[in-house]
């Protein structure tokens, strides 16, 4: 069993809701429930609905207080699965917060297009929202151990991080969930949302970007190459963004004449997605792109590093015009640090100018032989 890094009793409160969002299939049910079979008695019980509850939803969305306490007693616990399915949820989670005294709420939601647009105005001061990413490298270990990891790395690169595949005992397996999860889960959310109707031009983007990581985008060679204009290439990339299919890393700047910052990069939440939207799961000695698979991996381990224990900063890229470039750029508190990922092992100086415009900068390759202390925590 996985153990993760989100604990739900540290982050409960009464008359406040506890939010957990992320891609579909990470886990976030699993974990609720693993908390409610541990969860202290609540005095008015434990209430578990579901969004995809066509008649529990539609009397959510009437906002009808009587019918609210009457389902939901005080001192209770109320779980929605799938919250961002109910309409204009934040409203109802509004009136139960303010109305029943000692409740608890935790709502989950797999996509934070209408999930959090929806109860973010209506709840705020109200709520505690926390991402529940694929596993990260810190809950790989929890099933193995850290003498292993180099020995796995290969295959976390090819199949990614999500708990199934984690736990898959074969490569075929692994593959297989990879590519039902590609194919069938994350992009369902998008394809319902906001009149997308040609789920192939978004497949098409995907599969562009895919080949393109580590390189800036423009929508307008995105668009050119897929037969869309720029604007309607900027919507899917923001609606990816929000489904967490693609991480969006902008440029750092603070030297306008030299820094490159209009255009960003994107990445992918798990480099499994990506191999399987191009068909590569190839092993990692064979293939030409593994700079760029660990450049994907090592960030979104990062992110995912970061914001479990809280240690909140600015995440950039770093580019000149004369294309002098870092892969990753910390700003926390004022203070910059720089990073560059390599696949082998080697002495990297940094890229001239980095320390020349940022004296108080500092510098650090990242690889295979030291990038545990990057992105866990030692135990």
């Amino acid at each position: 069993m996985i153990r993760r890094r989100i604990d739900i009793a540290e982050l409960l409160r009464p008359n406040k809701v506890l939010v957990l969002y992320g891609p579909r299939q990470v886990g976030k049910t699993t974990l609720v429930h693993r908390y409610l079979s541990t969860a202290p008695a609540f005095s008015g019980g434990i209430i578990a609905q579901t969004g995809d509850d066509v008649p529990f939803a539609n009397q959510f969305s009437q906002f009808d207080l009587r019918f609210l306490r009457s389902t939901i007693p005080q001192n209770s616990l109320l779980f929605i699965d799938e919250a961002q399915k109910i309409p204009d949820v934040g409203r109802g989670l509004k009136l139960i917060i303010d109305n029943i005294p000692g409740v608890h709420v935790i709502v989950t939601g797999s996509s934070s297009l209408d999930l959090l647009q929806s109860a973010g105005e209506a709840l705020t001061g109200r709520k505690t929202v926390v991402t529940l990413f694929p596993a990260s490298m810190q809950e790989a270990l929890s099933i193995t151990n850290r003498l292993d990891a180099p020995r796995y790395l290969p295959d976390y690169l090819r199949y990614g991080m999500y708990p199934a595949v984690l736990t898959a005992t074969t490569h075929r397996e692994k593959e297989s969930i990879v590519r039902e999860l590609a194919g069938s889960y994350l992009l369902k959310d998008i394809l319902d949302f906001d009149k997308v109707k040609d789920s192939r031009k978004i497949f098409d983007v995907l599969r562009m970007l895919a080949f393109q990581i580590g390189s800036q985008v423009s929508t307008q060679e995105l668009g050119n190459a897929v037969g869309i204009d720029k604007n309607t290439v900027a919507r899917y990339l923001d609606l990816l963004e929000k489904s967490f299919v693609l991480y969006r890393l902008d440029g750092l700047s603070r030297n306008l004449r030299k820094e490159v910052s209009k255009m960003s990069k994107y990445y992918f939440y798990d480099t499994g997605i990506r191999n399987a939207l191009v068909s590569n799961f190839n092993e990692i000695a064979l293939r030409n792109d593994h700079g760029q698979l660990w450049e994907n991996y090592i960030i979104m381990e990062r992110v995912k590093h970061l914001s479990y224990t809280g240690q909140y900063s600015n995440y950039y890229f770093w580019r000149t015009y004369d294309r002098k470039e870092l892969d990753w750029v910390e700003e926390t508190g004022g203070d910059l640090h720089g990073y560059e990922f390599k696949w082998k092992p080697a002495e990297v100086a940094p890229p001239r100018g980095w320390l020349e415009t940022y004296p108080e900068a500092d510098f650090r390759v990242i690889h295979p032989e030291n990038y545990l202390e990057f992105v866990t925590t030692p135990m």
